[in-house]
């Protein structure tokens, strides 16, 4: 069948990690939006999902449960086409004392179950003739980031995953592509950058003069994983309104 060249996505079926809040809630809206039949997960099931959004209860930290958990979205569906690996985060914590466990946890979430999710999706997309991964890294992939380290070193990781799954499984028609999300605002943005005066002044630091909200991001996910983005695979696709501001320029004349 002939691709539609379109942003239309009727009768595929995706998976959205870290799907019932923050970015990831507003990207499986997004897509279900799209006409995909979409599914998410967590330990907890949330109080409301957007129509036409499905919840499955696992710990995708878990390879057996990630297993699980995208056999049985195939089973019910008779198909997948589309994984956007998203969950993810971390807290602050100090390089030089933050424990081996703190450390594991975060790359568990960070990029052992984008891993996990990724080789569970394998055999049912190419079952289906083809499909498209996106995982949602960060500009800590690819610049310091003092603070959470755990997490940068995670999200770097995940950045060369995606370029070596592209490899690997671009002749089973199967699409790999990670974007670079910037600076963004979620439920916990006070937490990260602080008031919403704060918040502000960090969005007219940028070149697009605010920082990034989740339709953002769910307009790179959306062309990803469209027949659009047909020959895009192994792709770091920056969404960060520009990229932030060298500090030395602020610096010169002082």
């Amino acid at each position: 069948m002939k691709p539609s060249r379109s942003l239309d996505l009727s009768g595929r079926v995706a998976i959205v990690t870290g799907g019932t809040r923050g970015l990831g809630r507003v990207i499986a809206a997004r897509l279900a939006e799209a006409g995909c039949v979409v599914a998410v997960c967590g330990r907890t099931e949330p109080d409301s999902l957007p129509e036409g959004v499905a919840f499955h209860a696992a710990d995708i930290r878990d390879p057996d449960q990630a297993q699980a958990f995208v056999a049985a979205v195939a089973a019910e569906h008779g198909r997948l086409d589309i994984l956007v690996n998203n969950a993810g985060g971390s807290p602050k914590a100090d390089a030089a004392t933050a424990s081996p466990r703190f450390f594991d946890s975060v790359l568990k979430l960070n990029l052992h179950a984008a891993m996990y999710m990724a080789q569970a999706a394998h055999a049912p997309m190419r079952a289906s003739g083809g499909g498209s991964i996106v995982n949602i890294a960060s500009v800590s992939a690819i610049r310091p980031s003092p603070g959470t380290a755990a997490y940068g070193a995670a999200k770097a990781g995940l950045l060369n995953l995606t370029q070596s799954l592209a490899q690997e499984w671009g002749p089973d028609a199967i699409r790999v592509n990670a974007i670079i999300a910037g600076l963004m605002q979620t439920e916990t943005a006070e937490q990260t950058y602080g008031d919403a005066q704060a918040q502000a002044a960090v969005g007219r630091s940028m070149p697009l003069q605010r920082m990034g909200t989740g339709d953002d991001l769910a307009g790179a996910v959306l062309w990803l994983c469209s027949d659009l983005a047909g020959w895009v695979s192994g792709a770091r696709i920056n969404v960060d309104g520009g990229g932030e501001r060298p500090l030395f320029l602020d610096l010169v004349g002082e």
